[in-house]
């Protein structure tokens, strides 16, 4: 999804890990909530309280999620999935890796 519209958007950034991950909180018409964001080269631990959907936007990445031994690869125009109170690693080499978060 290139747009998103009828949303409500949190002006004030989140910015995480001394701004090497920058996101904006949008809540949409029907009461869904994303960040829309960037993460700059650099490898990162999330923790999560709700289920979320990583979708890859622009860049690409690597992840690593909480109890698995293999990093994965994702591209533009893939995502993946964290559960729950759960965690993940996410290393970001070369271009800054834009991504959705969509949050369940």
């Amino acid at each position: 999804m290139n747009q998103f519209n009828n949303v409500s958007v949190v002006s004030k950034a989140n910015v995480y890990f001394d701004g090497k991950c920058v996101s904006h909180s949008l809540t949409l018409a029907d009461g869904s909530k994303k960040s829309v964001g960037v993460i700059l080269p650099s490898t990162l631990t999330f923790n999560t309280g709700a289920p979320e959907i990583m979708e890859t936007v622009a860049g690409s990445c690597r992840v690593k999620l909480a109890g698995e031994s293999e990093w994965k690869a994702y591209g533009a125009g893939q995502s993946f999935c964290v559960p729950g109170n759960s965690s993940f690693e996410i290393e970001v080499a070369g271009e800054p890796y834009h991504y959705v978060c969509h949050f369940a």
